[in-house]
Parts: structure tokens; sequence; C-alpha cells
């Protein structure tokens, strides 16, 4: 779509500078804009590029204004202000609601309004929310609960009894309520313990791609609203996860952790099971969460990244790092 500086200054009650009926129609990196491209710059280091794009409108904080030349949307946060442009250019297509012939339901009475595609199964006594999208090969067992809006992309797996709020977006390859890791061990053999809980997800979460989320043992995994879940994460049985908090990719939550709200995650942190982490909470990427976090604030663990010998070197000195204190101690 096209829209107007002056349109967007309207809409998001933000100063502009420039000709106001300059029309953009779709945003862009700095590297492959064109005049009719919007782009942001909120870190002086990319100003260097500036005079390279072809963009002739830039997002950018009032201290990065002065320059900047042609059209200038000026405010506190670039790059929010970015996203909702995108999301007001962007704008998606509504869905034609339709159910493909090839979908086998044992769920007589779903909606009429939504959208579902080919090769696509439903169980029994299923509840599909209006103006919802059930991708190609997607599976959704007994009992589940799915309110409106919902988008469900291709071959997402939902277990039964499985509740998801409205507005939320599962990814490709996902799959939701596949049983947790829970065994007894018996002389040299392990036991199966029934996981007989469910998964409950709150509303405007988004799931990524190949993530999995375990049932509950015996009470429910809990997935609160607003939640930002990244590709590849496993979450396990019983976890509970707070209002808006962001979790990014390859992150590996065990069974019963509790997260607290706005949270944020970095990739590849593992969390250990059965502790808390309170509200506000940031850990950085590749952190290894052990124990109870009282205190918000920002957590990191591991070793930087060095030379090879270097990090031999510091590691056997490492392993002496216990002796020498005791005998400092002494």
């Amino acid at each position: 779509m096209n829209i107007t500086l002056k349109k967007i200054s309207e809409k998001f009650n933000v100063e502009f500078i420039g000709d106001g009926s300059y029309e953009i129609n779709n945003v862009s990196s700095i590297a492959n804009a064109n005049e009719n491209s919007i782009i942001f710059l909120s870190d002086k280091n990319f100003l260097k590029f500036l005079d390279e794009t072809k963009s002739k409108t830039v997002v950018t904080t009032k201290e990065l204004s002065k320059f900047c030349k042609n059209n200038i949307i000026v405010c506190d946060n670039p790059y929010l202000l970015f996203a909702k442009i995108s999301q007001l250019i962007n704008k998606q297509d509504k869905l034609i609601y339709k159910i493909h012939s090839s979908v086998v339901s044992y769920t007589n009475d779903l909606n009429k309004e939504i959208l579902i595609e080919p090769n696509v199964v439903i169980g029994k006594n299923v509840t599909i929310g209006e103006k919802s999208f059930i991708g190609t090969n997607c599976y959704i067992g007994d009992n589940v609960k799915i309110s409106s809006g919902a988008k469900l992309f291709q071959n997402v797996t939902i277990y039964s009894n499985v509740t998801i709020g409205s507005n939320v977006i599962i990814h490709s390859g996902t799959v939701i309520g596949s049983d947790g890791f829970g065994y007894a061990k018996e002389n040299n053999s392990w036991i199966k313990i029934p996981q007989i809980g469910g998964v409950k997800i709150g509303n405007n979460v988004e799931i990524g791609s190949n993530t999995s989320i375990d049932r509950g043992a015996l009470d429910n995994t809990i997935i609160g609203d607003g939640v930002k879940i990244d590709n590849q994460v496993q979450i396990a049985h019983n976890v509970q996860i707070g209002e808006n908090t962001a979790i990014a990719g390859c992150v590996g939550i065990a069974g019963s952790a509790k997260i607290g709200k706005n949270c944020s995650i970095g990739g590849g942190a593992g969390i250990q099971g059965h502790i808390e982490i309170c509200d506000n909470t940031q850990i950085t990427g590749m952190s290894k969460v052990s124990s109870n976090i009282k205190k918000a604030g920002v957590y990191s663990s591991g070793t930087p990244l060095m030379l090879n010998k270097e990090w031999l070197k510091n590691a056997a000195r490492f392993k002496k790092l216990n002796e020498l204190f005791l005998k400092y101690k002494k």
C-alpha cells in the first residue's frame, strides 16, 4: 500500500521533517532500499551508509536526525515505530473461509468462519474459533480448544487436551502436548510415568518452528499471554512461563521450572528444572541457569571465546582453583 509521510505522522503521533505528501510503499534495509522505501536508523555506527542508500525516508531519533536529509520521521524508539509501520504496510490478505474436502474431522460442528487446508486431521470434541487458519498436514487431537484468530502453519501437531488462546501463531513443525520426559528407575530399567496433564497457552502468543512444548505430568504446562518463543526451543513438562516473556532459539527449559513475566532469555540458554526466575530478568545467550533468580537483572555464565591453546591452559588452571582457594583459606 502507498502511504504519505503526513499520514504516518498523524497515525503514530510523531514529528516529521520534509515533504508530507511523499509516498512510501515498502520497508527495507538501508542497503536494499529504493526511493519509495522507508528505513530506520537508531545506531550512529550506520550513519556512514546513509549516503549510499536510495531511500528518501528515514525513521530515526532526534539526536541522529541532524545527520539525515530528505524526509525524516523523528521518534524516541525508531525500531518500534519501524515495526508498526511495517505492520501497516504489509497487511495480510483476509482469509477466504473454506474447509478442504480432504480434511478428516471427527468433530462435526466446526466453525464456519475458518480456513483449513488439505490433509488436516481433527480429533473428537475439538473447538476452533472464528477467523482461524489451519495449514496443510496439521494434526489436532481430541478435546483441543483453539480460540479465535489462531494461525497454525503447515505440519503443526497438537496433541489432545491442549488449550490455545486467541490470536496465537504456531509455525511449521512445532509439536504441542507431547509426553514429558518422565521416568522412574527400577533396578536397571526405566518405568514410564504417564503424562496426564495438558498444555495451556494464553492469548497473543507466537511459537517458532520445530519447537516442542511437553504436556504436564499431572498439572498443565502453562504459557502466559503475550509470550514469544523462537525456533527449536524445548519446554519440558509442567514449566510455567509468565506473560510477555521472550525466549530466543535453541533454549532448553527443564521440567517444572517457573519463569516470571517480562523476562528475556538469550539463544542457547539452559534452564534447570524446579527452579524459579523472577519477573523482569534477562539471561544472556548460552548461559546455564542452575539456581533460583530472586532479583531482577541481567545474568550471564560461560567462558568467552579465545584461542584454543589459551582455553586449554585456562581450563587446566580452573580445575586447580578449588585447591588454591583452600590453601589460601588455610
